[in-house]
């Protein structure tokens, strides 16, 4: 029986035949592309011509189609839709594909042919983007250690085989804890929360097969269970099991596992010669140095702290006007931050989501494209990997530019959080192919689904990150969509944000799901005026993630993490009532791979970009301004890693920008 994972697909577009495919493809279609590639890269390797680019640079970009065609599918569902044997092959893969990865970069023929090129390049003839492969080529094999050889060359392989394992078993253990937790909520404590909690309510209760209401660890539960239920030992309840996901002790534990990985990707970097994992990993970011970092960090932290603790003063007198007496706790502070809200600006946000419908929404985020951009979405009819996804064709101007699959529903075979992925990305060689691009969220199911504000930012987030593939127009795969420094892929994501607060956009969208009235221009108002509210409280917990983060990479690796972190969050001063938005046992971003490990920053660094960014449109025509739009795309959103990022930055705006307009945008200014 063939295998559909290894066939041609001859479906709409190409897309995987996700109905023909079972778990039982998975293994023997890796273990055969998995070979394949091999070949393929062996036969690079020993190729007796003259190294060229052509067939070296060139035909490692064309290799291992087999394997990528596989994996795309194979990550695709096990992030969001996992079970039990789809686990199990994580485990198993990861080791394999660290262990191949090794192979190709230590690979010392390999090495030699593209060491070659690099010594010759100034003769080879190569165009801007050629050149920057060439670059980024050479460079991933030294930094891989192609370099090494003997005993510290079998070491890399080792290490690296190992943080695969300790990656995957990481992000397993925390869906685990994520999946089996869940609180059941009696009629009296269901019956004072607002109506889009109690249907998400029960619809998390029918999908655990009760009949109750419950609330689960899915951000889109916890967040407004904290923020609107009165019961203070529920929400204590709650709280401390979101906090604990990771650190609940036997097999799901994650701590000992965190403190694996800081230790081997502080070996790794010494084996490179790097003092650091942080200095190694920043070196090909645009902050460069961690001492950069440090200083961003630093001029955000203070101000934000101290918003932080003013606020934390009104919220604690709130709270004892209630007859509740001692510190504010972290479990009390989105429920008093809610009251606040509504007291000072009088918006509450359950008045809000009726306007917020998830199909608003993706309607808004498709029509900024529009205006912005001329891209224009098709809904298409093809079996996908869940009955929850959608999927759309991309055009413009009648041409086919790419599919956008929308994954929105929270549910326990995802894992948590909001992400976005190319199961095929753009390029023009060795074949001309369009991407096909995932957005993945974790929003409570609901008929129709409600957003908050924050949610359909997420959305918003999301789609920013899809615009970098979609719009993508470079050569080679590699370098396409948002394969750039990692300080710089938010960028996209973030300014694309903004729009969400041009009112335009809202008086078109954000229309009740029931009469199809538009919101009421006083909510209008006090939503927007309300958007920097908690802006402490928020750059708080981020930028505390960030310090610990940095600090677990600049040195030696702790022996304890936890204690490490204790040490940093005392030595900041820690408001007692924030907690990092992301602690060590379930931080994923720093722990499920090296991705952004070192770099949790980066969301800060591209804020930085992105407010100054989006300050360019509003000191031009405004939020739709075509030539702003143009240059965003022609010098940002179609390079992808074709160039620096400092170059494309400073192309599209004419200079660098500093931290002035973040904390304006934020509302932190003295």
């Amino acid at each position: 029986m063939s295998n559909p994972l290894l066939a041609d697909w001859d479906t709409p577009f190409q897309i995987a035949p996700f109905e023909r495919i079972g778990d039982a493809h998975f293994a023997p279609a890796f273990e055969k592309a998995l070979e394949a590639a091999r070949d393929e890269v062996r036969a690079i390797a020993e190729n007796p011509e003259k190294p060229s680019f052509a067939n070296t640079i060139e035909a490692l970009e064309a290799s291992g189609e087999a394997l990528d065609k596989v994996l795309s599918v194979f990550f695709s569902v096990a992030g969001a839709d996992s079970n039990p044997k789809r686990q199990e092959l994580q485990r198993d893969f990861g080791p394999k594909l660290a262990a191949y990865s090794s192979e190709v970069t230590g690979n010392k023929q390999l090495f030699a042919r593209v060491q070659a090129l690099w010594e010759d390049r100034d003769a080879l003839g190569l165009n801007d983007e050629q050149a920057r492969l060439l670059m980024l080529t050479h460079r991933r094999f030294v930094r891989a250690g192609g370099g090494l050889d003997g005993e510290e060359d079998q070491r890399m392989r080792q290490i690296m085989a190992r943080l695969a394992e300790l990656g995957t078993q990481f992000t397993q253990n925390l869906l685990a804890d994520e999946a089996e937790w869940y609180m059941e909520l009696d009629d009296q404590v269901i019956e004072t929360l607002p109506e889009f909690l109690k249907t998400a309510a029960y619809d998390a209760g029918r999908e655990k097969g009760l009949e109750r209401p419950v609330i689960t660890l899915s951000r889109s539960l916890i967040v407004p269970f904290l923020q609107f239920s009165p019961r203070r030992d529920l929400r204590e309840r709650a709280f401390r099991a979101w906090e604990a996901r990771g650190a609940n002790g036997g097999k799901t534990d994650n701590r000992a596992i965190a403190a694996e990985i800081l230790r081997l990707r502080h070996e790794r970097a010494q084996l490179l010669g790097y003092d650091s994992f942080a200095a190694y990993k920043l070196e090909t970011e645009m902050a460069k140095t961690p001492a950069r970092v440090e200083e961003l960090l630093g001029e955000v932290w203070e101000p934000a702290k101290r918003q932080a603790v003013a606020d934390a003063d009104v919220l604690t007198e709130m709270m004892q006007a209630d007859g509740i007496n001692g510190e504010l706790q972290p479990w009390d502070w989105r429920y008093y931050a809610e009251k606040r809200r509504k007291a000072e600006h009088d918006l509450d946000e359950a008045a809000l989501k009726p306007y917020l419908s998830l199909e608003r929404m993706i309607d808004a985020a498709f029509g900024v494209a529009n205006r912005l951009f001329g891209l224009e979405f098709r809904t298409l009819d093809i079996p996908l990997y869940h009955p929850d996804c959608r999927a759309w064709e991309v055009t413009r101007d009648g041409r086919h530019v790419a599919v956008f699959i929308g994954d929105y529903f929270a549910r326990a075979s995802k894992r948590s959080g909001a992400w976005c992925s190319a199961m095929r990305g753009q390029a023009k060689r060795p074949n001309v192919q369009g991407p096909v691009v995932v957005n993945v969220c974790n929003f409570a199911k609901g008929d129709p689904a409600l957003l908050s504000y924050d949610e359909a930012r997420t959305l918003f987030h999301e789609f920013g990150h899809a615009l970098h593939h979609l719009l993508s127009d470079v050569n080679y795969e590699s370098i396409s969509g948002t394969s750039v420094a990692r300080d710089f892929v938010e960028l996209p994501s973030q300014l694309y944000e903004h729009w969400l607060e041009v009112p335009e956009v809202l008086e078109k969208y954000a229309r009740h799901y029931r009469t199809e009235e538009a919101m009421p221009p006083e909510l209008l108002e006090k939503m927007l005026t309300a958007a920097n509210f908690d802006q402490g409280f928020q750059t708080v917990e981020y930028v505390a993630s960030a310090m610990v983060d940095l600090a677990f990479h600049e040195g030696d690796a702790p022996d304890d993490p936890m204690a490490k972190q204790r040490e940093i969050l005392d030595k900041i001063g820690m408001p007692h009532a924030i907690t990092m938005r992301h602690a060590t046992p379930h931080f994923a971003h720093v722990f499920a791979g090296d991705g952004y490990s070192s770099g949790y920053y980066s969301y800060m660094w591209s804020e930085v970009m992105d407010a100054d960014a989006f300050a360019a449109f509003e000191e031009g025509a405004g939020a739709f301004d075509e030539e702003r739009a143009k240059a965003l795309e022609t010098h940002i959103l179609s390079r992808g890693g074709s160039a620096d990022p400092e170059v494309l930055y400073t192309a599209f705006r004419g200079r660098l920008p500093g931290v002035e307009a973040l904390l304006k945008g934020r509302g932190l200014m003295a």
